[in-house]
């Protein structure tokens, strides 16, 4: 394999594994080089990165290599977590969103297998939102992060506790009635949102 081509899978594969990071020795397993070699190339582009005054950067954290954004960067990625145009939450992480409730403490990879589709730009947004949080890790291979609802999901929600979450009508814990759950935290935000915005009137 061109060692140039190595680079490009490995950035690729550090994007999909999002905040889990993956070791060398799992990208040398995955793209079935030896552990130098791989390590070598995930140096390069990492330089990469850095040289080419790139958007994001390589990090270690944890031993996991991962990409992630530049600090300096912070501020214009605040406006965009925080912008009035992005108040509203997409389907997708309307979804995700029911699911954390619903179902939390849970990981990305079983959100994911509930929903049917990758998730981590769900989860990513309503982090930045505040909505959710990491609460730990799961007893399991890689101990994935365990993720559950904020403070200020229950402000935004105009909830006590978790145990004021509208109750689906045949839920229970293995339920994937999806559609159902989402169906009632959208309720339960619209009719949020309708209760503020006659106060503020």
């Amino acid at each position: 394999m061109e060692f140039k081509t190595l680079k490009s899978i490995i950035e690729g594969l550090l994007f999909l594994s999002g905040d889990e990071g993956l070791s060398v020795r799992q990208i040398a397993e995955i793209t079935e080089q030896r552990p130098d070699i791989a390590g070598k190339a995930l140096q390069e582009l990492k330089e990469d990165y850095v040289s080419q005054e790139r958007g994001l950067q390589v990090v270690q954290i944890a031993g996991n290599y991962r990409l992630a954004t530049l600090p300096d960067h912070a501020p214009y990625f605040e406006r965009l977590a925080y912008s009035p145009s992005r108040a509203s939450l997409s389907q997708a992480a309307l979804e995700t969103l029911a699911i954390v409730a619903y179902r939390q403490p849970i990981t990305r990879v079983e959100i994911e297998e509930i929903r049917g589709v990758k998730s981590e730009r769900a989860i990513h947004t309503l982090n930045n939102k505040d909505l959710i949080h990491e609460v730990g890790r799961a007893e399991a291979v890689g101990r994935p992060i365990l993720y559950g609802t904020t403070k200020s999901f229950l402000e935004s929600f105009g909830l006590a506790d978790l145990k004021e979450l509208p109750e689906p009508s045949n839920f229970d814990a293995s339920s994937d009635d999806l559609e159902e759950e989402t169906q009632l935290l959208f309720s339960k935000l619209d009719s949020q949102m309708t209760f503020e915005d006659t106060e503020q009137a």
